[in-house]
């Protein structure tokens, strides 16, 4: 079925998002087994996108900014920030290509925000070593005060 990424998608996308107590929802556009995962994800400024990594050599990662903004925070794996980028729809920079193996967690810089990501299938949840011991988990104590200092990382 063609699909296509229009203010239609990014509105359902977006007023999902609001009403999710995680503060974002997807759209796949690929089935699970397929080799190519393609998804549009709508984001709101709540929404807590831990530090992780993809372990897996075939786990690269592009994400690209179609509307709004986001704050990307690439770290160390001690947790030091080692690159931070702000990635905004039609800016100078809109997205990233991540190779695997490097933390990175996001931070919703405007509401309704939207993204596309790629990345190869199948779907693995987070595994042994890819989420970062030195941030909290998603809905872990201190979870609002470190998305405090991450989102303070673009003042």
């Amino acid at each position: 079925m063609t699909r296509f990424l229009d203010q239609t998608l990014f509105a359902e996308l977006t007023e999902k998002a609001a009403a999710s107590p995680r503060g974002r929802h997807h759209h796949n556009f690929h089935q699970m087994d397929e080799p190519c995962h393609r998804l549009a994800v709508g984001l709101q400024p709540d929404t807590y996108v831990p530090p992780h990594r993809h372990l897996s050599a075939d786990k690269a990662e592009t994400l690209l900014v179609l509307q709004g903004s986001l704050g990307l925070l690439v770290f160390s794996d001690t947790g030091e920030v080692i690159a931070k980028r702000v990635m905004q729809a039609g800016s100078a920079c809109a997205g990233v290509d991540l190779p695997p193996g490097v933390f990175h967690g996001l931070v919703v810089l405007a509401p309704d925000t939207v993204m596309f990501e790629c990345k190869a299938g199948p779907y693995r949840p987070v595994g042994e070593g890819e989420s970062a011991s030195w941030a909290p988990r998603e809905g872990d104590v201190g979870v609002v005060e470190y998305q405090r200092w991450m989102l303070a990382q673009f003042d």
